[in-house]
């Protein structure tokens, strides 16, 4: 790749470090930029990484965008018995779009962040990119950022793509990079070291109590409130029933969770919201075969992805799949680069 000029967004930890010094060892014009999300941003961590570096290093606000478009979100989906990924929807609706808005005002050529994944020309649609899984299975992010759009795609690099962590890790320590003890990123940022409930309840009251039910609906005790259960939970319930059993629903209107010693195994799930990346719009009827992740760390399952109407896919799974938590994203690929994905329904 030729000399450009690249933004790239810095946390302050050894990804976003590393990847920099990676632009930086090609010959790149790189300058870093930090986004100022909430009280809990590595500010001091990203400043020290850009010094380390002797690159430029911009702060960027975006707080009250973050509390709106992720936070509020994330707030309303779990007091509605659902499970999100506040993650799959910052990227697209904060991190990303503003690096991006950045660039293009400071004339930049290229986005770039740390992240574990490949940026590729989709083999099922020439004329559009998508996301690749990484080299690094364990670290590989792909499913995080099966939502942004075209426009992103064509402006970003990701330096870590043929990046294994360990090696990443190793060379920041040897290159001098890396701060002793510096954290990883962590899955909810805004939250810290309390519990998601915890923050809720402080932000919106307590989560009123109500029944635990069985699939008939026979009333079988008191939960905490609902915000304290997922689909899939198996542990933690708070209530002994002499046989192992699962949450497999949540209705926020009756404050009802239905528990089932048959788990939470399903062989069809619906999507909605659902976008595109790899491949056309799917006309409505038709069917493809794919491999599909339901979770950021679940392995992808043989599937049929077929198109309804509305916009809503159908997912059927060769083997039955267990935990498919309403709100969380199910991601469908086509040998490793992702096709489409949505919200489970």
């Amino acid at each position: 790749m030729e000399k450009k000029k690249i933004l790239l967004g810095m946390s302050g930890g050894i990804d976003s470090t590393y990847a920099a010094l990676r632009l930086i060892e090609e010959g790149h014009e790189v300058e870093g930029a930090v986004l100022i999300m909430h009280g809990l941003t590595e500010l001091d961590s990203a400043r020290r990484a850009a010094k380390r570096l002797g690159i430029p290093l911009r702060e960027i606000d975006c707080t009250e965008e973050f509390n709106r478009r992720v936070v509020e979100y994330f707030i309303d989906e779990y007091t509605q018995g659902r499970t999100p990924n506040p993650c799959i929807v910052c990227n697209p609706e904060v991190k990303f779009r503003y690096l991006y808005e950045h660039a293009v005002d400071g004339g930049f050529d290229l986005i770039a962040t740390g992240h574990y994944a490949k940026i590729v020309e989709s083999p099922l649609a020439p004329d559009r990119l998508a996301v690749r899984m990484g080299k690094d299975s364990k670290k590989d992010q792909s499913y995080m950022l099966y939502r942004l759009p075209q426009h992103i795609l064509r402006r970003l690099v990701f330096p870590l793509a043929d990046e294994e962590k360990a090696t990443v890790k190793y060379t920041s320590e040897k290159k001098g990079i890396s701060e002793p003890g510096q954290r990883e990123s962590q899955e909810i940022c805004f939250i810290g070291d309390g519990s998601y409930r915890e923050y809720i309840e402080r932000r919106r009251g307590e989560s009123p109590e109500g029944n635990f039910v069985d699939p008939e609906g026979n009333i079988l005790g008191r939960h905490r409130g609902i915000l304290h259960y997922t689909v899939g939970q198996r542990k933690g319930l708070g209530i002994s029933l002499g046989e192992r059993v699962f949450v497999t629903r949540i209705n926020p209107e009756t404050q009802e969770i239905t528990l089932s010693n048959e788990g939470a195994s399903v062989k069809t799930i619906f999507v909605g919201d659902t976008v595109y990346s790899g491949i056309d719009e799917l006309a409505v009827g038709s069917t493809i075969r794919a491999e599909v992740k339901i979770r950021y760390q679940a392995r992808p399952a043989s599937a049929a992805v077929t198109a309804t109407p509305g916009r809503i896919i159908r997912v059927d799974f060769d083997e039955p799949q267990r935990f498919a938590a309403p709100g969380q994203s199910a991601v469908v690929y086509s040998d490793g680069v992702v096709l489409l994905g949505g919200f489970i329904l």
